[in-house]
């Protein structure tokens, strides 16, 4: 039988449904394929992992991982209260896209498994693991990143360090409320914030009251965005008698019976649909002191530190998805008689969405590089962990929702639909802003490193000593900054980071990076030879050379 389509081509006919000129699906493709990732990892200290990561870079951009992404978001967890019988139960139920997710992240170390790996770079390894199963989906690098956070914070308390640890650091996943001690793996989540003052923990109204057993309190409050309410253990801020402090809170009690832990809502959230996130009441909760009562804070900030370098981590991934889409879309789509990645507007879009993703990609190495030192107990590194981990929080995480905006331009009308996967990247970039300290907390809280810690302030102009005298255009923002230090103030802070972060990004450009990206990066962002948006680099630029870098497979 001849088709209609057939019959309209035989007889001259219009062919109205004939695809031409659309980019084909971009899955399979290696998600590792990113040269600035895979120096990074070399660079610190983590080239051991390199074998692993491609690996997993490959099964990140498979389209069953695409696709599990996919599911994920459009199947969102939904809340069962209760069950059939009218018992409280308080489950969160996941489609099973989320659970291979889940279970993919965890068996790659990309959850607590660091902690138990004595190998130097352990820590960078999973921040570049991280940065490559990133081009999947970021709502279930939520749990992941809380119990990689969670053990430092509860090696406070090494007692219960001894019970939990080993089963936090495995990479076994395995959903499910079960006593904790009986399963295989666990997963950590945290609630500090509470409605009446969100950041500032120190108003929480959460209440500790000590029982007759020694360490154990029973908890009361109702906290206001608890993320990944399905974790077996939690890390929790209430007053005690003697202050704020941490306590630990599993959903299930060693006895087998349910800890009071009542889930009244998920949030509605703009982004993050596959993570749920939640409202928990404790009534009569049993928990177990971490750290000393009243040093809830100081307990916590390690976590505090682990999780706002995943918010980096994730927003560079986030970067990197997107322009890999933009340019896929330009090497395959043509308008005015070339192909889009051939048309020299365009061309410079891409070149300075790339610097910017280099950008961040090779910052939060770097950062990973510092953490896994200063866990090693190098104390150069810890002092310049304290003040760029909140610098690069700010900066990286804010430039997220502008690059993707500006990526997804890069497909026209075929980036605003749901199936290209675009809107959801959007959708997500803000949040990294937000959660873990919104911009003006981090702000403050470089203000407060500079003020209290003044070797933060050293280490971090020692860094920048590492490039002195490669670019003119480095060593007088570097002169401009140490100025700007002594009119520090609140009304100030932000800008004050923001020079920071572009410092100290182009320091490492100057060092690492190829000389087309480091220069166009300093003439950029340092020397002012750049518009308000995105593609406004200079004439002179070495648009193809930046380009080929990026792009996987090159030009």
């Amino acid at each position: 039988m001849v088709s209609t389509l057939d019959e309209q081509r035989a007889y001259g006919g219009p062919a109205t449904h004939d695809v031409t000129n659309q980019a084909p699906p971009l899955s399979p493709y290696d998600a590792s394929e990113d040269t600035a990732l895979l120096e990074g990892l070399r660079r610190e200290g983590a080239g051991w992992a390199e074998e692993g990561l491609r690996r997993l870079g490959r099964q990140a951009g498979s389209v069953q991982a695409q696709e599990w992404a996919d599911l994920a978001n459009r199947h969102e967890p939904e809340l069962r209260t209760h069950d059939r019988y009218g018992n409280r139960v308080d489950e969160v139920e996941f489609h099973p896209s989320w659970h291979h997710l889940m279970r993919t992240a965890v068996a790659e170390g990309l959850a607590a498994s660091p902690w138990a790996d004595d190998r130097p770079g352990s820590h960078v390894a999973r921040t570049a693991g991280g940065l490559v199963w990133g081009h999947t989906e970021a709502g279930h690098g939520c749990p992941t990143s809380m119990t990689y956070a969670a053990v430092p914070a509860l090696r406070r308390q090494p007692e219960l360090a001894k019970v939990y640890e080993a089963l936090l650091t495995s990479r076994e996943y395995e959903p499910g409320l079960r006593v904790p001690t009986e399963k295989r793996g666990l997963l950590a989540g945290m609630g500090m914030t509470e409605k009446q003052g969100g950041s500032d923990v120190r108003t929480n109204t959460t209440t500790a009251t000590p029982t007759s057993e020694p360490g154990v309190y029973t908890l009361r409050g109702h906290k206001w965005f608890t993320s990944a309410p399905m974790c077996d253990v939690f890390l929790v801020l209430a007053q005690a008698p003697g202050g704020l402090s941490c306590l630990l809170v599993p959903r299930v009690l060693p006895d087998g019976t349910r800890n009071t832990f009542r889930i009244q809502r998920l949030k509605d959230k703009l982004g993050n649909r596959s993570n749920a996130s939640s409202e928990p009441e404790f009534d009569g909760t049993v928990a177990w002191m971490v750290g000393p009562e009243g040093q809830g804070v100081k307990t916590i900030i390690e976590m505090v530190n682990c999780t706002r370098l995943d918010c980096v981590m994730m927003s560079a991934a986030l970067m990197r998805k997107s322009l890999v889409e933009a340019g896929h879309h330009a090497r395959h789509r043509s308008a005015f008689g070339a192909r889009l990645v051939d048309q020299p507007l365009m061309r410079n879009v891409l070149a300075d969405l790339a610097l910017e993703s280099e950008a961040a990609t090779t910052l939060t190495l770097r950062l990973a590089g510092a953490a896994d030192r200063a866990i090693r107990g190098d104390a150069q590194e810890t002092a310049f962990r304290r003040i760029a981990t909140a610098v690069g929080k700010y900066w990286v995480t804010k430039r997220g929702p502008a690059f993707t905006a500006e990526a997804l331009e890069c497909l026209g009308g075929n980036g605003y639909v749901e199936d290209s996967g675009m809107p959801r990247h959007y959708r997500e970039a803000p949040l990294l802003s937000i959660w873990e300290g919104s911009g003006n907390v981090n702000a403050l809280d470089v203000l407060r490193a500079l003020s209290r810690e003044p070797g933060t302030a050293e280490a971090l102009f020692n860094e920048f000593a590492r490039a002195r005298g490669a670019d003119a255009r480095l060593d007088a923002a570097v002169a401009r900054l140490r100025n700007r230090l002594s009119g520090a103030s609140q009304t100030t802070a932000r800008r004050l980071v923001e020079e920071m972060a572009l410092t100290l990004q182009a320091s490492l450009l100057v060092r690492y990076a190829p000389p087309a990206v480091a220069d166009a990066f300093c003439a950029t962002r340092l020397g002012g030879d750049w518009g308000y948006a995105f593609g406004t680099l200079p004439e002179g630029a070495d648009l193809d050379a930046i380009v080929g870098r990026a792009l996987p497979g090159g030009n």
